[in-house]
C-alpha cells in the first residue's frame, strides 16, 4: 500500500472516532426490557358488548350482537318482557350499525330495568369500558320494550335516543313446539289415587244404581215428570196449570 493510501484511511479512522456517541444510531429496546411508565401508557383493554353479555348471562351465542334474536331461536327462550340474567337484544339503528346486547340486572318496575352491559357510553374520551347497573326505560307505546332510552354517562342521565328492541332472550330452553302432524292430547281421566289409610267411604256399591242420563230421557217425558212434581203442591198445581 502506497503511504498516500495509507494516510487516508487513517484520516478516515480519526474521523469516525471523532463523531459524538448521541449522534450514532442505537438498537431497539426489547419489550421485555421497557419500564414501567412505558406500560402504564400502553391502552387498556377495548371491551366489547358480546363477550360480555356471554360472561355475565352465561348465554353462549357467539358473533355480531344484530345477529343473537335469530340465532337464539330455537335454542333460547325469547320473548318481551324483561327477567334478570336475560339478554336485550337491540336492533341494529344510527351509526350502531352492528346492534347491541346487554344483560338485564334488576327489574326496578313494568317501566324500568337496569343493565350491564359493555362499550355503550364513552368515559373519559374512551369507548370500551363496562357498566353495571345503568338504568334503561321502556318507552314504547305499548309497553313491550321494542324502544327504550338508555344511561349515556356523558349526560349524566337518559340518553334521549329511542332505541329500538328486538326482545330479551332468556338462559333456558325455548318451549318445545309443535310438529305440523301433532295435536295437544289430554289424557281420558287422570288415575285414581289410593284412598288414604283408616279411610272408609260412605259412598256404597249402589251409590248409581238407578240413575239414567238426562239425554236419554226423551224431552216430552222430562215435561210430564215436571208437572207431576209441581201438583204435588198448591204453588205447584198454579204453575203446572198454566203450563198446559
Amino acid at each position: 500500500m502506497s503511504s498516500l493510501a495509507l494516510r487516508l484511511v487513517v484520516t478516515g479512522l480519526l474521523a469516525a472516532l471523532s463523531v459524538p456517541a448521541a449522534a450514532r444510531p442505537l438498537a431497539p429496546v426489547p419489550a421485555a426490557q421497557t419500564s414501567d411508565d412505558a406500560d402504564a401508557e400502553a391502552p387498556l383493554p377495548y371491551i366489547q358488548c358480546v363477550p360480555y353479555a356471554r360472561e355475565v348471562s352465561g348465554i353462549q351465542l357467539f358473533g355480531d350482537a344484530h345477529t343473537w334474536w335469530d340465532q337464539a331461536a330455537g335454542r333460547y327462550a325469547r320473548g318481551t318482557q324483561p327477567r334478570v340474567g336475560a339478554v336485550m337484544a337491540f336492533r341494529p339503528h344510527g351509526a350502531m350499525v352492528l346492534g347491541h346486547v346487554a344483560a338485564v340486572s334488576r327489574i326496578i318496575d313494568s317501566r324500568t330495568v337496569l343493565l350491564r352491559h359493555a362499550n355503550w357510553s364513552p368515559i373519559d374520551g374512551r369507548r370500551g369500558h363496562l357498566e353495571d347497573n345503568v338504568r334503561a326505560v321502556d318507552v314504547s307505546p305499548a309497553n313491550d320494550w321494542s324502544e327504550v332510552r338508555v344511561w349515556y354517562a356523558p349526560l349524566g342521565g337518559l340518553g334521549t335516543t329511542h332505541w329500538p328492541v328486538e326482545g330479551f332472550i332468556y338462559n333456558r330452553k325455548p318451549p318445545k313446539a309443535l310438529g305440523p302432524n301433532e295435536r295437544l292430547t289430554v289424557p281420558a281421566s287422570a288415575p285414581a289415587s289410593a284412598p288414604k289409610a283408616g279411610y272408609t267411604s260412605r259412598i256404597g256399591p249402589d251409590f248409581l244404581k238407578g240413575i239414567v242420563p238426562e239425554t236419554s230421557v226423551a224431552p216430552a217425558r222430562r215435561m210430564v215428570a215436571a208437572q207431576r212434581s209441581l201438583r204435588n203442591d198448591p204453588i205447584g198445581r198454579i204453575i203446572a196449570s198454566r203450563l198446559n
